[in-house]
């Protein structure tokens, strides 16, 4: 009954840690996002350049690495596996936003900070392997905050699971769960501001 007990938490925090992954989090929140804000072409025109730019490389270059054994797993386990993975990330978010400003004239916010919070975790990774599912996690909420903060305050409990999640399935010390937190809270407060003075 013992042994149960623990493997029944580690496989349900293993679901939750796979399905909430930064790619899947911020998918939802793009979406979500698109249907709220935009009519269906909108959404689509909006959202398909993210998804061909950003979050369809970044899938292959994740399954590629991890068939070559470049990659540990699909969680860039590895603290020095993660240099490339943070370089690939940043290239693909700075091609997207040189395309958005030359089609729309302007920067795109979110992919702006994505950027921001991107650099600011391969800073953090010389020291220490901070948790990328939790930072991502802490920003979606910072995302959701600006369109409904009932969907933020879920949110936000979802990162804290996931955060949880990262420590049951020893992916992550407590300490690198909130190296990721504070992290993110840190961008999030910086992203938070910044949509306010530009709403006014």
């Amino acid at each position: 009954m013992d042994e149960k007990q623990p493997l029944l938490v580690h496989k349900i925090s293993k679901v939750i840690s796979d399905f909430f992954n930064p790619l899947v989090s911020l998918f939802i929140f793009f979406i979500y996002m698109s249907l709220r804000e935009y009519s269906l072409k909108d959404s689509i025109l909006y959202f398909t350049p993210i998804l061909l730019m950003i979050i369809a490389p970044v899938v292959i270059w994740l399954v590629w690495n991890v068939k070559t054994g470049r990659y540990t797993n699909m969680d860039v386990s590895d603290r020095v596996q993660r240099k490339t993975l943070y370089i690939f990330i940043a290239a693909c978010v700075v091609a997207y936003l040189i395309f958005h400003y030359f089609r729309n004239g302007y920067i795109d916010l979110v992919m702006l900070f994505i950027l921001i919070l991107i650099f600011t975790m391969q800073i953090s990774n010389f020291f220490i392997k901070s948790s990328m599912h939790t930072a991502f996690n802490v920003f979606v909420a910072a995302l959701f905050f600006t369109l409904n903060w009932k969907a933020g305050l879920i949110w936000l409990g979802i990162a804290a699971l996931v955060g949880l999640t990262r420590i049951i399935l020893k992916r992550h010390t407590v300490k690198e769960v909130f190296m990721g937190a504070g992290i993110a809270f840190v961008v999030s407060f910086i992203y938070l501001y910044c949509n306010i003075q530009f709403q006014h």
